[in-house]
């Protein structure tokens, strides 16, 4: 496979071919806090030998579970699947306390690779309940890491809103002791139109400076809106059960490309879609791997001949140490 997208250009058979121009988003894919739950199980397997247990996908993409799976990865949904003794890793969105309190009782050895940026929504979340506050968490019902995240305090102590029409409507019992968190992946435009209800209906409400959207997510929409306006078509690499190459999706939509497509992996990949197409955005979901892309991109050069930009919005540095023991 070619290194880099120059490279492609360099194999492609060019000259018969028609061409197509290709602008990557950048930054895109891998963030640190997917790399460093991926290198939880990477060293747990070094460590222990396989099988090493994971509850539920490390992250949510396809590739890199069948990668993991290949080296000795075992991927299940609860605790009661994982035999005594086992080494059992917990993924990347964060449990409820439930969950190590059931692992410790079973003892098994757990290591926990919630990302770190997940964990700081979760002190917030236990800091405003020592509070006494009342927390309204914004995030989608169901997702992995608003289970973890409500599921660090009692039943009863945060209400999910999903949307401004909740936000709108929502009734707290003390609406003068509120606070607000969010779920790291949502869009960040539409977590600001959330707020902007809250704080206007409860103008006491408690939250962090900047929403708990992490980084990534927003230099990832950030890309996207810098090029959806010149794409005819833009594909969005991820997994359909991730929330941050869905939300990828929905802000090209809204920033101006023609077409935005979700594509889990170049398989998926509907040539239809390029018939009339002059100009193709490419980016990819915090939880999907760079080889991806360049399938993708390889998989294009065998049908057109490419010329292909890279914007780069930002760069990104963040690095996180793996938890103990494994650091």
């Amino acid at each position: 496979m070619p290194d880099s997208p120059t490279d492609l250009i360099a194999a492609a058979p060019a000259a018969s071919l028609p061409p197509l121009r290709v602008v990557l988003a950048g930054p895109r894919g891998f963030c640190a806090g997917v790399d460093r739950a991926i290198r939880v199980v990477e060293e747990a397997l070094r460590r222990y030998g396989a099988p090493v247990y994971v509850r539920h996908e490390i992250v949510h993409n396809r590739t890199v579970v069948e990668t993991l799976e290949a080296q000795g990865a075992i991927f299940v949904e609860e605790l009661d699947e994982v035999p005594e003794n086992a080494h059992v890793v917990f993924s990347a969105h964060g449990v409820p306390k439930s969950v190590p309190e059931e692992a410790q009782r079973r003892r098994l050895a757990y290591l926990d690779a919630t990302c770190p940026l997940v964990s700081k929504v979760h002190r917030e979340a236990e800091r405003h309940f020592a509070d006494q506050r009342h927390i309204l968490m914004i995030g989608h019902a169901g997702h992995p890491e608003v289970v973890g995240t409500m599921g660090q305090l009692p039943q009863g102590a945060v209400t999910l809103v999903q949307n401004a029409s909740e936000a709108a409507i929502v009734q707290p019992a003390d609406p003068q002791n509120l606070a607000f968190i969010t779920q790291t992946t949502l869009s960040v435009d539409d977590t600001a139109e959330i707020i902007e209800i809250l704080r206007d209906r409860f103008p006491n409400i408690e939250g962090p400076r900047r929403e708990d959207i992490c980084y990534a997510t927003t230099n990832r929409q950030a890309a996207v809106k810098a090029i959806a306006q010149f794409c005819d078509l833009l594909i969005v690499i991820g997994s359909p059960n991730s929330s941050n190459s869905q939300r990828l999706r929905e802000v090209a939509e809204r920033a101006g490309a023609g077409r935005a497509l979700l594509v889990p992996k170049v398989g998926d990949l509907d040539f239809a879609a390029f018939d009339g197409v002059g100009t193709v955005g490419i980016t990819a979901g915090a939880s999907a791997p760079e080889s991806l892309v360049q399938e993708v991109l390889a998989a294009l050069s065998q049908r057109y001949a490419l010329e292909i930009e890279e914007r780069q919005v930002t760069q990104e540095d963040v690095i996180f140490k793996l938890p103990y023991p494994l650091a």
